[in-house]
């Protein structure tokens, strides 16, 4: 949760005034590479949309994360809906693992019933572009993707790309900023 790029978003949504409640997975926690089980990733999110709706019960509540976190989310929410959550926000949702492509990893997401907004580079290994494109446009006008031009998984762009991290990075904050917007004033 203190990663820096978490920390850049968590610092400019707060800017376009949106809270945000950032957590760490167990094992992330016990400083350990392997990632938790899928059951206790999901749990750990389920129950941090719960501490966020007992902490601000009068603010509109949208889950996700970046990569694991916001697969595990979305897991979470298509097994069962959590209360409250209006919709779900992927950073670089792993749709498979780099240089084997499948839309396997998207299938639960047939499940989830709230808006879902996708903010993918276009040169992330772990989401090759026309399959998620061809994922989100099965899932329907509840799925929406920002793609970001040029950028891989951790939202970088070359150089040659002409744009700047900070340039990226605010054009992915205004995306989120004003899909979360449209979503909560329905």
């Amino acid at each position: 949760m203190r990663h820096p790029f978490l920390a850049q978003v968590a610092e400019g949504l707060a800017e376009r005034r949106i809270a945000t409640l950032r957590f760490n997975f167990p094992a992330m926690e016990r400083g350990l590479k392997r990632p938790d089980r899928p059951a206790l990733a999901q749990a750990t999110a389920r129950q941090a949309a719960a501490t966020a709706r007992r902490t601000m019960p009068d603010l509109p509540l949208v889950a996700g994360g970046k990569s694991f976190g916001g697969r595990m989310t979305s897991e979470a929410q298509a097994t069962e809906a959590m209360p409250s959550v209006r919709g779900l926000v992927f950073l670089g949702f792993p749709l498979h693992p780099a240089g084997h492509p499948s839309a396997d990893r998207g299938r639960h997401l047939f499940s989830v019933h709230v808006p879902m907004l996708f903010v993918q580079g276009t040169r992330d290994a772990l989401a090759e572009p026309g399959l998620l494109a061809d994922l989100i446009r099965r899932l329907g006008p509840n799925a929406l993707l920002s793609s970001v031009e040029n950028a891989d998984h951790s939202f970088r762009v070359p150089a040659r790309s002409g744009k700047t991290g900070a340039q990226i990075m605010a054009a992915l904050l205004d995306a989120i900023a004003g899909w979360i917007a449209a979503i909560c004033s329905v």
